[in-house]
């Protein structure tokens, strides 16, 4: 598809509309999809009922008891001829990271890349990482940002019951781990900072659009966080 064919827009079921602006990751898609999903929050169409932003692509959930796929095109349509994809304007946060004893992947991730562990860590630490989509799991929040050195693919064979705060990396995309689950990604650290969060208004400490900055702290200081977390 050329450019002048974006977006393209796919009926998804009976009650939503799926909005896309490339076939492949890019800044300035992913600009696209932030600006219409802050557009539709701002000014939402009748029968709205949610919007998921991915990385080129924003899926437009509605009542299909209010609208339909041909109505709700229009309006976002119309919205979206309205406005023009800007800087991502997102918070910046900060999660502290621990290389130590808690990364079993580490040293596989510093072969295949003909590295040494430690410039492995500063590589990831040097990472210009931004939350581009929030999936899978509560608060499970896909960064990019992985220095092209340390970019491994997915392993061959999942691991079961990986626990939370896992600092993950595959391909450019980095996250941190809310919940117990399983994963085919590098598992490089762990991370004490709680990504979700008791504010009954910020369910999440990443949202699309964030910045991340990874801080380095020593396995004493992990688990001097994670005992404050457990008597809190």
């Amino acid at each position: 598809m050329s450019a002048s064919d974006w977006p393209s827009y796919t009926p998804v079921a009976d009650h939503a509309l799926l909005v896309s602006f490339a076939d492949a990751i890019s800044d300035e898609a992913n600009a696209a999809v932030i600006a219409l999903d802050r557009a539709l929050a701002a000014s939402a169409p009748p029968g709205l009922l949610e919007c998921v932003p991915a990385f080129v692509s924003l899926l437009v959930d509605f009542d299909p008891l209010v609208t339909d796929h041909a109505r709700m095109k229009e309006q976002v349509e119309r919205l979206r001829s309205t406005i023009a994809p800007a800087p991502i304007d997102g918070r910046r946060r900060e999660i502290e990271v621990c290389y130590e004893a808690l990364c079993p992947d580490l040293p596989a991730v510093a072969k295949a890349s003909a590295l040494s562990i430690d410039e492995v860590i500063n590589c990831h630490l040097q990472g210009d990482y931004r939350v581009r989509m929030v999936g899978f799991a509560p608060g499970y929040a896909y960064l990019s940002g992985v220095p092209s050195r340390i970019q491994v693919p997915r392993k061959a064979a999942a691991l079961r019951d990986v626990p939370d705060g896992a600092v993950l990396i595959a391909g450019p995309q980095c996250l941190v781990t809310t919940l117990k689950m399983p994963t085919g990604w590098s598992i490089i650290g762990r991370s004490p900072t709680p990504i979700l969060q008791r504010d009954q208004d910020v369910c999440f400490l990443l949202d699309v659009g964030d910045t991340v900055r990874f801080k380095r702290i020593d396995l004493a200081q992990y688990d001097a966080r994670r005992a404050a977390r457990r008597h809190a």
